[in-house]
């Protein structure tokens, strides 16, 4: 007896050559010289006309032969996908992560679905803001936030000096040079906020990700274990069509 992934990897090719089977039945049918066939004989006037040999063409392409044909090829693609679709329906298996199992008997189609899904979250994870690496960040409690310790700083500002080059004599008045010296005022103390994360949570969040789709993973290969019971739809389809 087959199993869900063996027929699941001969559906492409089935598919395939179903899709190259009727655009050949398309081409041929679409020629009209190809489905006309003609038979002529020449009876001269009397004895002693010319005498011209019979002339003919067969019929290339009978539409009936390529229906039925076509049903052939499109009965074994039925029968494969429907095989496909009723297996598909009692496919199940459980996602077990580090021994427990998180989710039981979850049907094959649910587990692609998770499969895209959890590629999505692996994606937004890896975006997320992680906090300042060069920083020293604790927890706040009163907010919530992420907070460093309290920096103090100085604050200064700039104060004009004189600086006398030359003295004043009777002669030349004083030569006085400007120049501004930082004075402190003050003190500044900082503290930063974030809500960003850790790179340690970041990391926490990625690597349950990445263990949850490798278990989503194996559950779909099981799923695609079971084994198949096949199906044969083809017959009354095409019975009913072209019968």
């Amino acid at each position: 007896m087959a199993k869900l992934n063996q027929i699941i990897a001969v559906e492409k090719g089935v598919k395939s050559t179903s899709h190259q089977d009727l655009t050949t039945a398309h081409h041929g049918l679409s020629k009209p010289a190809l489905l006309a066939g003609i038979s002529r004989t020449y009876q001269p006037k009397d004895e002693e006309g010319e005498q011209l040999p019979p002339e003919s063409t067969r019929v290339q392409v009978k539409a009936e032969d390529v229906l039925r044909d076509t049903a052939t090829t499109l009965t074994r693609l039925f029968d494969v996908t429907a095989t496909k679709d009723w297996a598909n329906c009692a496919a199940r298996a459980d996602i077990t992560v580090d021994g427990r199992v998180l989710l039981r008997e979850v049907p094959v189609s649910y587990l692609l679905f998770l499969e895209k899904q959890l590629a999505e979250l692996g994606a937004f994870v890896r975006k997320l803001p992680v906090l300042d690496g060069a920083e020293s960040w604790s927890l706040d409690p009163s907010t919530d936030w992420w907070r460093t310790e309290p920096v103090r700083t100085v604050r200064t500002k700039k104060v004009p000096r004189n600086h006398v080059k030359a003295e004043a004599t009777d002669k030349h008045p004083a030569q006085v040079e400007v120049y501004y010296e930082d004075v402190p005022v003050g003190y500044w103390t900082t503290v930063k906020f974030s809500g960003a994360l850790p790179a340690r949570r970041v990391n926490e969040l990625l690597a349950r990700v990445e263990k949850l789709q490798q278990a989503v993973k194996f559950a779909r290969e099981e799923a695609n274990g079971t084994e198949v019971t096949d199906q044969h739809v083809g017959d009354a389809v095409f019975g009913y069509l072209f019968g």
